[in-house]
């Protein structure tokens, strides 16, 4: 099994801050996506943690604001 990458623990973090938050702004919505994307692939992990993000977008658990 491959060992989750680097930024995953980094990703978490913004993740959670948003959510601790209840609002996501577009500038850490671009960093997010920029993170699970800078070793050019996106493990099962960081996956998960998009997907949860993603689903609290929809639900509005999370808001993104500009």
């Amino acid at each position: 099994m491959d060992k989750p990458s680097e930024s995953a623990p980094r990703l978490a973090d913004m993740i959670n801050k948003a959510i601790d938050d209840g609002k996501l702004t577009n500038k850490e919505y671009q960093t997010i996506i920029a993170l699970a994307e800078e070793d050019h692939r996106i493990d099962p992990e960081e996956r998960a943690l998009l997907k949860a993000l993603h689903e609290m977008l929809e639900d509005k658990t999370v808001v993104r604001v500009p």
